[in-house]
């Protein structure tokens, strides 16, 4: 039946070419873009991983721009630290020229200073972007070198930490103040648990005078508000910095004749970044046990000068909540303590001893060198190592980037040759589906014929 209302073999050939012409727009463009997948409605799921991906990828140009910078960085440190070796070497073999009586121990001292003053320059100098890793300013340093993704979506930096090398040339200075707690008794007697330093007598303390825990506080060298439990607390610096040395004197210095290891002995700890009263503390007790456990000490408190009944190996320290205390496993006596605080010295301030002008000064300057050019050796071996592995991470970062980009371009990109072919059979089902439509149209005048 013909019917001059519904034309079907023209609907089917009209939806036929729109088919045609949509496929035949998806084409063109891929063909326009370069992309299969252009946008969300191409394919959701391909173009959320696709986006996923350039956005670490866009995450790992900056990282390698981080790398670079440390590279750099570490690059100074370590051709200063070298620098520093090879000056050294020079003044030591002035040191070993002056051992010899025959010499004119005044003209070889000038030498040394001159390399002394060359020493500092280097040391000051060495800074990058203003960052110095050799001057002892600062104690590490992190350097962004990834970014890593869980199963779950969650993102998470990885970072290598570059440790600073102290190779200035300052002194060591006494601090008195807030660096130096009070004692809780300047002579105590040692009984069952004899409290010496209160808890967190190092610690930093909020604008009341409540010392602040582990808890909410953000230890030494890191003085800010970040992680307090109350953001109206304004830390307070102890004025303790990282290398400062903290020592406690038992027993009596103020007699005549005094004898180390006989009449008092000495613990220290080094203050580290981000430490807290309690890790200072657990420090200076632990440095305490060890002490007393020497085979040196056996004739502790058995001088005249000291007349008192304490046996060393009879002592230990405990450092529990964050108070430093001291035991006697034997009977109570009493024992004079004092406590110290200094400003660490640098790893070379022992040039500004050095004096070979005397037999004896030139005897301890080579003792002295040997010291100073293993701890510039350390510090260039220390540098060379986190520059290597620096380097690595660059590599690896830039491979992987490479990659990530390959493997969105697989997910998204348009075969050009198969996309080429696609639009060629597209134009030829286009012509096709006119006519067909052509065709289909002109059908109903045939009904004409049937009424002339």
């Amino acid at each position: 039946m013909t019917s001059i209302l519904t034309n079907t073999s023209s609907m089917i050939a009209l939806q036929t070419l729109k088919g045609i012409n949509s496929s035949l727009e998806s084409v063109q463009s891929e063909i326009s873009t370069g992309k299969s997948v252009a946008s969300a409605k191409d394919n959701s799921a391909v173009w959320a991983i696709s986006k996923v991906m350039e956005s670490d990828v866009a995450g790992f140009e900056a990282i390698s721009d981080s790398l670079s910078l440390g590279e750099s960085t570490v690059a100074v440190a370590a051709n200063a630290a070298e620098t520093v070796t090879d000056l050294l070497t020079q003044m030591k073999e002035k040191i070993v020229a002056a051992q010899e009586d025959n010499v004119d121990r005044d003209k070889i001292q000038t030498d040394i200073d001159a390399l002394k003053d060359q020493i500092g320059a280097v040391v000051g100098a060495a800074q990058f972007n203003g960052l110095n890793l050799v001057n002892g300013s600062n104690s590490s340093v992190d350097v962004l070198s990834s970014l890593d993704r869980d199963s779950n979506g969650n993102v998470s930096a990885s970072n290598i930490t570059v440790a600073g090398q102290d190779l200035s040339l300052e002194n060591g200075t006494a601090l008195t103040g807030a660096g130096v707690p009070a004692l809780t008794a300047a002579t105590a007697a040692v009984g069952a648990s004899t409290n010496i330093i209160a808890a967190n007598a190092f610690q930093m303390i909020d604008t009341d005078g409540t010392a602040l825990t582990t808890a909410n506080s953000v230890g030494v060298g890191a003085i800010s508000e970040t992680g307090l439990d109350n953001p109206n607390i304004t830390p307070v610096d102890t004025g303790l910095m990282a290398g400062d040395v903290v020592t406690l004197t038992f027993g009596d210095t103020s007699s005549a004749g005094v004898e180390e290891n006989v009449d008092y002995f000495t613990v220290s700890y080094t203050v580290k970044e981000g430490d807290f009263g309690e890790s200072i503390n657990a420090g200076l007790a632990a440095a305490f046990n060890e002490k007393v456990g020497d085979p040196a000490l056996e004739n502790f408190g058995k001088n005249a000068v000291v007349a008192t009944t304490l046996d060393a190996s009879d002592l230990s320290a405990t450092a529990t909540a964050g108070v430093f205390a001291i035991d006697n496993a034997n009977a109570a006596d009493t024992l004079a303590v004092a406590i110290t605080a200094e400003r660490g010295s640098g790893g070379l301030s022992d040039l500004n001893t050095l004096d070979v002008t005397t037999n004896a000064g030139a005897e301890s300057a080579l003792s002295s060198i040997e010291k100073m050019i293993d701890t510039s050796v350390d510090a260039a071996a220390a540098f060379g190592s986190v520059q290597g592995r620096i380097e690595t991470q660059a590599d690896f970062i830039a491979k992987l980037s490479d990659s990530m980009t390959a493997g969105i371009g697989t997910l998204v990109d348009a075969d050009m040759e198969e996309a080429s072919a696609r639009l060629q059979a597209l134009q030829v089902q286009q012509q096709l589906g006119v006519q067909a439509l052509s065709i289909a149209n002109s059908s109903p005048q045939s009904v004409l014929s049937l009424f002339q």
